[in-house]
C-alpha cells in the first residue's frame, strides 16, 4: 500500500482526539485514524455531562478541592488547578463550536448544571442525558469536513514505529533517547498493513473496559493506546485503579448500558429488593459518596444477601421531570419493559474507566520523543486513586488543547524514509476460534480475580493465567497474518498484565483499589509506575 505521511497522526476518534484534530487543522496536515466509525469510541457513550465552573455559587478551589477528595491522595494538584482553571474556556470553545446544551435560564450561567456524586455544587453542563453523542456529533461534522483533516475509518493501530526498533532512524536530540516516526496500521476492511509516518504522533485510544466481562464501554476499549505505548517504552502508571461505574442497567439484553451518575445527583436511591435504603449505611453522603464507595456498597450488599442486582429508584420525581432530564435512560429502560416513572431500575456495578494510563506531562508528552498521549489513554495525575464524575471529557478538552499549542510551537518535521510492515513469514490462520476463546477466558478471570474486591492469591491466579495467554497470543501474532480481533487481544492481554502487576506492588487499599489482605490505607501516598526492562 502507499505511505502516508502527515505533520501529526492522531489514533483514536474521541473528544481528546477530535479536540487535537481541530486545533491543529488550521496550519498542520492531521491524520485522524479510528479502529471503527468515528461516533464507536467511549466518548460518544458519555452521559452525565462536563464538570466546569460556570456559576457564581461555584469556585475552582471548590473544584479542586472535590477532586482531590474523589482522588483519595493521589491527584497531582498542580495538574488538578491546571485542568479545573482552564475548564470554563474549554467549554466556552465547545459552544462556539456549537455543541447543544441544555439552557435553564435561572441560574445565571445560560445553562443547565448538574450535581453528580462527590461535587459539592451543581457544576456539571450536559446535553440532556446524551452530553457525549451530542459534542462528538457536533465535533465530528467539522472534521470530516475540514481540508486538513484526513479521516481514515476502520483502520487499526499495530505497533508505534520507534528509533529503538529500527536502527538505522534517528534517535532523539540527545542520541540516546527513543523517538517515534508513526505507526503501522491495519485497513481491517482490506486486511493490508499500511505505514503511515507523522512528526508527532499522539495516542488517544481510550480506556481498556473490555478487559473485563462486565463494562460499560464499547467493543473499541481494549486499551490499544496503553499497550502499544508499553510495548514502545513508555512509563505506565497506576493501572491498578479500574473504576467501576456504580449503576450499569441490569438485564440479560441490556449489554453495557449505563445509568447515568446524574440520576443519582437528581434524586435517584439506591435500594434493596425490599425497597430498604442501604447507601446511608455506608456513608454518610449516601447515593452522592464517589463511585469507588457507591461501587463497593452495592457489590457488599450483593454478595451479603446474595443479590443478583440491587435498585435505583427515581420514580418519586415528576413523570414530566424525568422525560425532560432523562430522555435516552427513559426510552432505553422502556424497550425492557422498565418505566423509570413508576418502576426502579435494576443495576449492577460494571468496569467504567481507567485511571491509569501512560504517564505524560502537562502538555500531553510521553516518555518517547514526538510522542503524545491524551484522554483516557493518559495518565495524567488529574483522577489519582478514583476519577471523580464528569471530570474526564474535561480532561480530554483541556489536554487536547494544551497537545496542540505544545505541537504547534515546533515547525513541521520533514518525512523519514521508513520500512514496510513486513509478512514475508505468515501465513493465514488455521483456526481463529483460538483468539475468541482466549478473549472470553481473559475477561472471565479478569472479573473474577480483579474486579472491585481483590485478594493477592486472586492477583497470582490472574497472572498464571495471563502468562500462558501470552505465550498463545505471542505464537499466534508470530505466526499469522494480524486481523484486528488478534490486535485486540493482544493489547488486551498486556494491559491486563499492567492492571494484575500493578494491582499487586500496592500492598493497601486506597480509592479504587480494595484488598483484603491489605485493608488499610498507608501514611503516603505514592503512584505506582512500571517502567519496561530491556
Amino acid at each position: 500500500m502507499p505511505r502516508l505521511h502527515f505533520d501529526t497522526l492522531i489514533i483514536g476518534s474521541g473528544l481528546a482526539g477530535l479536540t487535537l484534530a481541530l486545533n491543529l487543522a488550521s496550519g498542520r496536515k492531521v491524520g485522524l485514524i479510528t479502529k471503527k466509525a468515528l461516533l464507536d469510541g467511549a466518548s460518544g457513550w458519555a452521559q452525565g455531562g462536563i464538570a466546569a465552573t460556570l456559576s457564581q455559587e461555584d469556585s475552582s478551589e471548590s473544584h479542586i478541592r472535590d477532586t482531590l477528595v474523589a482522588g483519595a491522595g493521589l491527584c497531582n494538584e498542580a495538574v488538578t488547578r491546571y485542568v479545573v482553571e482552564n475548564g470554563p474556556q474549554a467549554i466556552q470553545w465547545l459552544i462556539s463550536q456549537g455543541v447543544p446544551f441544555t439552557r435553564d435560564h435561572d441560574n445565571g450561567t445560560g445553562y443547565h448544571l448538574t450535581q453528580e456524586g462527590g461535587h459539592s455544587v451543581r457544576r456539571v453542563i450536559h446535553a440532556a442525558d446524551a452530553t457525549g453523542q451530542a459534542v462528538q456529533l457536533t465535533l465530528i461534522d467539522q472534521a470530516r469536513n475540514h481540508p486538513n483533516i484526513t479521516v481514515l475509518e476502520h483502520h487499526v493501530a499495530i505497533d508505534l514505529i520507534t528509533s529503538a526498533k529500527l536502527s538505522h532512524l534517528p534517535a532523539a536530540g540527545d542520541g540516546k533517547s527513543n523517538r517515534c516516526y508513526g505507526a503501522y496500521v491495519l485497513n481491517s476492511a482490506t486486511g493490508q498493513v499500511q505505514t503511515i509516518g507523522a512528526g508527532n504522533t499522539v495516542l488517544a485510544t481510550g480506556g481498556a473496559g473490555k478487559v473485563y466481562l462486565y463494562t460499560t464501554n464499547p467493543d473499541t476499549a481494549t486499551g490499544d493506546g496503553i499497550a502499544m505505548g508499553w510495548r514502545a517504552g513508555c512509563r505506565i502508571a497506576n493501572m491498578e485503579f479500574i473504576q467501576f461505574h456504580p449503576t450499569c442497567l441490569y438485564h440479560p439484553h441490556a449489554k453495557s448500558f449505563l445509568i447515568s451518575e446524574a440520576v443519582r445527583g437528581e434524586g435517584g436511591l439506591l435500594k434493596l429488593p425490599d425497597g430498604s435504603r442501604f447507601m446511608p449505611w455506608h456513608d454518610a453522603r449516601a447515593e452522592l459518596a464517589p463511585r469507588d464507595i457507591v461501587a463497593r456498597a452495592i457489590d457488599f450488599e450483593m454478595k451479603k444477601r446474595g443479590l443478583d442486582c440491587v435498585y435505583l429508584d427515581i420514580s418519586h420525581k415528576p413523570e414530566d421531570f424525568l422525560k425532560e432530564h432523562f430522555p435516552n435512560i427513559y426510552k432505553r429502560c422502556l424497550e425492557f419493559g422498565i418505566d423509570i416513572t413508576r418502576q426502579p431500575i435494576p443495576v449492577v456495578p460494571a468496569a467504567h474507566y481507567t485511571c491509569g494510563g501512560i504517564v505524560t506531562d502537562l502538555n500531553g508528552k510521553t516518555d518517547l520523543d514526538n510522542l503524545y498521549a491524551i484522554g483516557e489513554t493518559a495518565h495524567t495525575g488529574l483522577h489519582g486513586a478514583n476519577r471523580l464524575a464528569s471530570n474526564s471529557l474535561l480532561e480530554c478538552l483541556v489536554f487536547g488543547q494544551a497537545a496542540a499549542k505544545d505541537i504547534t510551537v515546533e515547525a513541521p518535521e520533514s518525512a523519514v524514509d521508513l520500512p514496510d510492515w513486513d509478512e514475508s513469514r505468515v501465513t493465514n490462520a488455521d483456526e481463529e476460534v483460538v483468539i475468541s476463546h482466549n478473549w472470553d477466558e481473559l475477561r472471565r478471570f479478569m472479573w473474577s480475580y480483579v474486579g472491585i474486591v481483590r485478594t493477592t492469591k486472586r492477583l497470582e491466579r490472574a497472572r498464571r493465567r495471563i502468562e500462558l495467554l501470552r505465550e498463545e497470543i505471542n505464537e499466534y501474532y508470530a505466526t499469522f497474518h494480524v486481523t484486528s480481533d488478534l490486535l485486540e487481544l493482544r493489547n488486551l492481554v498486556d494491559t491486563a498484565d499492567l492492571i494484575v502487576l500493578s494491582a499487586m506492588l500496592r500492598h493497601e487499599s486506597r480509592g479504587l483499589h480494595y484488598s483484603r489482605d491489605y485493608p488499610e490505607l498507608l501514611p503516603q501516598a505514592r503512584d505506582t509506575v512500571l517502567k519496561r526492562q530491556g
